[in-house]
Formats: structure tokens, C-alpha cells, sequence
């Protein structure tokens, strides 16, 4: 891999690092002179996942944490902060999804999907912002969807919350951006991770099953890559994924026809 010096000294701090997009972050992002701190709720995973990077233990922190208690989550952003001194990057990567209609999903629901993709975020984001603002320097990266710009059937919570965070992210960007804050979305489409296993379904529990367009999705490490080359770049807005990335464009262009190809979808 091209040795890009940006990234040499980073701390890095990945939520959702236990698998998929956010492990092979932490895999890509290992090839460098990185400090990287390591969150999710379950710790033997993590440890998993820094047991396989190319770093030395000491450059790699496990940080367990549950984004889905907002209480804990200042405490966690303040532990993050003292293990290296600072945070450079934040990237808010983990987050659950959904399979279920609008009447079929309770509002518990709505709101368990609103905690963890989209305020989990927002409270980590304001606990670094202080010290990326002293410094003068800092880069927020949120990890959106294709679902973060147009509605789409069973993911009316996900959607939702997907697209709360480009409010938000876009208003970070255009408030921030002078004092040295810099602000990537993500937007990946098909990716191929274990996300659809955990989405939850009309009873609130994850359904537990592959989706095909999910398993066939473009590779966690492309996806990774992409994220990676965008945050160098300082671009705002980073799309990664396959043919369904049309969508987007669709939307943007002919809207009539996104709405009658999102209304044909019945599963995927």
C-alpha cells in the first residue's frame, strides 16, 4: 500500500471497529505510523481485530463501549481522549440497521435506531470538539448510507437516522470549517459485512438473516479504501459501493423515477 504520510502520528478513534467496514479500517489504517483506539461493545472481538493489525500493541487501545447508552458515552469519549493525549480523527462508524414496515416497527424501535446512528455521534463528536477547537485542528468523518438521501422500504428508522446525520454532519462543516475542523460523509452502499444479521425486524430483535444484496455487496476492504482516500483528500462527501450508487444520482435527477424504482423493492 502507498505509504501516504498523512496518516503518520494520527490517533485515530473508530467506532464499530469489531467488524466489517470499521475492522477493515482498522486493518487499513494499522500500515501506517497510526495511534488507533478500538470501540464496540464486545471486547473479545476487538482484541481480535488489534491481534491481526500491523502495530505495536501499545499503538492500539480497546475501548469497549455501547452506543446505545447515551450516558456512558462522555465518560468513554474522555477515557479516549487521555490515552494518547488526543483525538485527530474521529470516525462515527457503528451503527445497526433494519428490516421491517413502518406499522410493524414500534417506536422503541425508532428511537433504539435513532440513539445508536445518530446521537451516539452527535454526543461523541461535541465530547472531541473542544480539543480538535483549541488545536485548531481536527476531522470528524460520520459513516452515512445511500439511505441517508432517499427513503426506502423496511428501513423507514434507518433512513431516518441516516439521513439526521447529514443534517447535522453538513451543519458541522459549514459552521466549523474555519477553526480548522474538517468533515467527511460516508455513504457507502453494498457492502458486503454482517450488518443485515443484526438488523432488527417487526419483533425488535435482529433477524438474523444474510441479505443477497448485502452478501454480494463490494468487499468491506474496497469500501475501507475509499473512506480512507476521502479523509486524506478532505472530501465531503465520499460514495462507495456498486451499481446502486445510481440511486443517488436518480434521486438527485429524476426523482419520479427513484420513487417508482423504491417502490417496486420488497426485500433485499
Amino acid at each position: 500500500m502507498k505509504n501516504h504520510k498523512f496518516f503518520d502520528g494520527k490517533v485515530i478513534w473508530i467506532t464499530g471497529a469489531s467488524s466489517g467496514i470499521g475492522e477493515a479500517l482498522a486493518i487499513k489504517l494499522s500500515a501506517w505510523n497510526t495511534h488507533l483506539i478500538l470501540s464496540s461493545r464486545r471486547r473479545e472481538e476487538l482484541e481480535r481485530v488489534k491481534a491481526g493489525l500491523n502495530l505495536r500493541p501499545e499503538d492500539v487501545y480497546v475501548l469497549p463501549l455501547n452506543l446505545g447508552d447515551p450516558t456512558s458515552l462522555e465518560e468513554k469519549a474522555k477515557e479516549a481522549q487521555k490515552v494518547f493525549g488526543r483525538i485527530d480523527i474521529l470516525i462515527n462508524n457503528g451503527g445497526i440497521s433494519q428490516r421491517s414496515r413502518i406499522m410493524e416497527t414500534s417506536v422503541e424501535t425508532d428511537r433504539k435506531i435513532m440513539e445508536i446512528n445518530y446521537f451516539s455521534g452527535v454526543i461523541l463528536t461535541k465530547s472531541v470538539m473542544p480539543s480538535m477547537l483549541a488545536r485548531g485542528i481536527g476531522h470528524i468523518v460520520a459513516v452515512s448510507s445511500v439511505t441517508g438521501k432517499f427513503g426506502f422500504p423496511l428501513r423507514s428508522a434507518y433512513s431516518a437516522s441516516k439521513h439526521a446525520m447529514y443534517g447535522f454532519y453538513e451543519s458541522l462543516r459549514a459552521e466549523y470549517s474555519d477553526q480548522g475542523i474538517r468533515t467527511t460523509i460516508i455513504c457507502p452502499g453494498r457492502v458486503s459485512t454482517n450488518i443485515s444479521l443484526g438488523a432488527l425486524g417487526p419483533d425488535g430483535k435482529p433477524q438474523k438473516i444474510m441479505d443477497p444484496g448485502q452478501q454480494y455487496g463490494i468487499p468491506a476492504e474496497s469500501c475501507a479504501m475509499d473512506i480512507i482516500n476521502g479523509i486524506r483528500k478532505n472530501k465531503r462527501d465520499v460514495y462507495s459501493g456498486g451499481k446502486e450508487l445510481l440511486m443517488v444520482y436518480i434521486k438527485r435527477f429524476l426523482p419520479w423515477l427513484a420513487y417508482r424504482l423504491a417502490r417496486k423493492v420488497k426485500r433485499i
